[in-house]
């Protein structure tokens, strides 16, 4: 399969071309604090992601195709320009593929690419688990007086937010301007099922008198199209990484979501997602009625709303709220996965496992949100603090209001509020357990994270789209990984199986007996 899925019409004989498989992956930058410590983040983020690495099989990240200041539109203004990368600090690949690293001033998990939402949770599960681990390795090294925190959140309290990133695969040949365009009712009303929540607010922008957000990035958002992950933060970034074949692919980055601890959250977030994109690239989402009519304003009305009861305007005038918008957005849907299927969404199990649990937690949103405490991290959070803001009578300003929120998003065991919540579990934990060392078998994560498990000695650096060996002889060898759908289990294993060393498995892949890329 090369990412391009085909299927014949109901006549058996033509061919039609439909969206790529949408391959995804989420980043998430941790909150980070060093209880008796220094005070550095960076320092901190240092120590806890090294205690961790330095006790597996470790090896660093190849940073040759890292491009950040590439902009989808074709141009890069210079107050707009993506940060420079930070070469100094740790940076590991791990063997389930993932990317284990220090940015800027937090941790941070990248998972390995997943070919289904379903596949994504178990590995954003396992980047959780990871972090757990780094914290009792960071406790080995650190004085007895001295911890680290990790908390899955977006925000510290005091104006600063961080990133949870996600990641599609699309097609080069959609224009980027319709993709911006029509994507934009979806990032701007999504919130209301993966939303994380939050108490009060946290900058000048945000609506007046608001004691609880749905959201917490949506108020950090000050423009709809943009190069920026950290200033003047965009709704649709135009970062054009592609970490695969530039000519076939586009990495759609996107930097409006939340971190979820909801595994439900987590899987509407990315499933709907990647409809919605399936659609555009399709050229099958229908007119684009549905775009707010300002949706910088419109995304910080939406969070600032838990009644979700306001309307916001729409281009063509009329208004709406978020909960209708989302059903239009999934009538759509419906229709796409009736006339297209659900190929580019993981097949018709994965498609519709998406369609039926967006249905349902719509209607939960619009009858009884309460009920979705279960599924829904902003709905869950605000439970606990009512609860605990009636118990000791507190108003919503109290300090108290806003630890009992950080504690939410504790990733310790013994201290996390979301983990005594009971929340639906959608991964398997064995499966969890797993995927903290085994890399997915669908995608070319897979085999990226079988040569870093035999072969890490002889791996110098890695990243997406290559893996560059020393088989101690000059030169060094690449190996390409241009296309995220090939270097999978179906591809490789048998390969991997039966190569004695790294040097028979480049001999052969160079013979072409067997290519694991499209490279």
């Amino acid at each position: 399969m090369d990412g391009v899925a085909r299927r014949a019409d109901n006549r058996g004989t033509r061919v039609q071309f439909v969206a790529v498989s949408k391959v995804c992956g989420i980043e998430t930058e941790y909150g980070i604090q060093h209880v008796g410590g220094d005070g550095n983040p960076v320092t901190s983020s240092s120590l806890l992601v090294n205690a961790y690495v330095s006790e597996i099989a470790r090896v660093g990240w190849d940073f040759e195709d890292e491009s950040p200041g590439n902009d989808a539109r074709g141009f890069a203004r210079d107050s707009a320009l993506a940060p420079e990368i930070e070469t100094h600090l740790v940076n590991a690949v791990l063997t389930n593929g993932a990317r284990y690293y220090v940015d800027h001033a937090h941790p941070e998990y990248s998972t390995p690419e997943c070919a289904t939402a379903a596949e994504l949770v178990i590995f954003d599960k396992a980047g959780e688990e990871i972090l757990r681990r780094s914290m009792t390795a960071a406790a080995r090294v650190l004085p007895p007086s001295q911890s680290i925190v990790v908390y899955k959140n977006n925000s510290d309290g005091k104006g600063n937010s961080y990133g949870t990133h996600e990641n599609y695969l699309m097609d080069r040949a959609v224009p980027f301007a319709r993709i911006a365009r029509q994507v934009m009712a979806h990032f701007v009303t999504r919130q209301i099922f993966c939303g994380a929540g939050k108490v009060g607010t946290e900058t000048a922008k945000a609506p007046a008198g608001v004691a609880y957000q749905i959201s917490q990035r949506a108020e950090f958002f000050e423009e709809q199209v943009g190069l920026e992950t950290t200033l003047k933060r965009p709704i649709v970034n135009t970062r054009d990484e592609p970490h695969a074949d530039p000519r076939r692919f586009r990495r759609l980055h996107v930097i409006v979501g939340d971190a979820n601890l909801a595994e439900v959250a987590t899987f509407l977030k990315v499933g709907t997602t990647a409809f919605v994109l399936a659609m555009i690239e399709d050229d099958a989402f229908g007119a684009d009625d549905l775009v707010p009519a300002n949706p910088v304003s419109a995304i910080r009305q939406v969070a600032a709303d838990p009644t979700l009861s306001a309307s916001v305007e729409l281009s063509g005038g009329r208004r709406a709220t978020a909960l209708s918008i989302q059903w239009e957005l999934l009538e759509r849907a419906r229709k796409y996965a009736e006339t297209r299927g659900c190929e580019a969404l993981g097949g018709e199990d994965a498609g519709n496992g998406v369609l039926a649990r967006w249905e349902s937690v719509l209607h939960g949103l619009e009858t009884d949100p309460r009920s979705l405490a279960g599924q829904v991290d902003w709905v869950a959070k605000l439970q606990l603090l009512e609860a605990y803001a009636d118990r000791h009578g507190l108003a919503w300003d109290d300090r108290r209001m806003a630890a009992v929120d950080l504690q939410y998003h504790d990733l310790r065991p013994g201290r996390s509020l979301f983990g005594r919540l009971g929340t639906e579990r959608l991964a398997d934990p064995d499966a969890v357990e797993r995927a903290v060392t085994e890399p997915p078998r669908s995608t070319r994560a897979y085999f990226r994270g079988r040569c870093l498990a035999r072969w890490a000695d002889a791996v110098t650096s890695a990243n997406w789209d290559s893996l560059v060996f020393d088989l101690g002889t000059d030169p060094l060898r690449r190996i390409p990984m241009m296309d995220p759908l090939r270097g999978t289990a179906e591809h490789v294993e048998e390969l991997l199986a039966t190569c004695a060393s790294p040097a028979e498995l480049v001999a052969r892949l160079s013979g072409g007996e067997k290519e694991p890329t499209d490279g």
